[in-house]
């Protein structure tokens, strides 16, 4: 099976991507991971990459899917993929429908998280993360452990993004709406979009997703 998470930043993608990699045996194509990944492979493909960050320019859609195929090609006999911060645009979803026809393979759901941009940014200035392990606490409902330590690996690397705070989120919020949104109704006039709640708890959301995908 293969998905693609939509929903504004931080509306909690890579939790719910990483509760399905555990219980489905799914692969998470993360844009970022793999554009870090292919910078010091030293392979073809990480060169291009390394050259064009280097010179501090955006990695095209080509490379992008580039990298996508190579996993494509790498990960045989997974649960299924899903695909996470890719496509941000129309012309990347196009992209990753050819890819997908290309390589055999189908998209068979895309979830689309909904949050209130009000209550979003209240989550996420309440934000933390565990940097070795991706575990997520919030002042709130979750917080950091008195010792320090992440729960889920010991690490004490528990920091907050620089960019978690309101007037950031407001601008990554206004880039998200004018160029990703749209695919919102691009997958619905296909028939592959589901819409849950994304503000609801974490196990809810969980639920709501396994309910989407059957």
């Amino acid at each position: 099976m293969n998905i693609i998470l939509l929903g504004p930043p931080g509306a909690g993608k890579g939790t719910q991507a990483r509760k399905l990699v555990d219980e489905r045996n799914m692969v998470q194509l993360s844009t970022g991971d793999m554009l870090r990944a292919a910078r010091t492979s030293g392979t073809e493909m990480g060169k291009q990459v390394a050259a064009v960050m280097d010179r501090g320019d955006l990695v095209t859609d080509e490379i992008v899917i580039g990298l996508i195929r190579e996993q494509l090609e790498a990960d045989t006999g997974a649960g299924g993929y899903i695909f996470d911060g890719f496509p941000r645009t129309l012309a990347q979803a196009d992209a990753l429908g050819r890819l997908l026809v290309d390589m055999g393979e189908n998209l068979d759901c895309v979830i689309e998280m909904q949050v209130d941009d009000e209550a979003l940014v209240a989550r996420i200035t309440a934000r933390a993360t565990c940097k070795d392990c991706g575990e997520v606490y919030n002042d709130n409902t979750k917080p950091i452990p008195a010792d320090g330590n992440c729960t889920n690996c010991g690490s004490r690397q528990i920091e907050r993004r620089a960019d978690d705070n309101e007037e950031s989120l407001k601008t990554r919020l206004m880039a998200y709406y004018k160029q990703t949104s749209p695919l919102v109704g691009y997958y619905y006039a296909k028939g592959d979009l589901k819409s849950i709640d994304g503000l609801a708890s974490m196990d809810e959301v969980a639920t709501s997703i396994a309910t989407a995908l059957g």
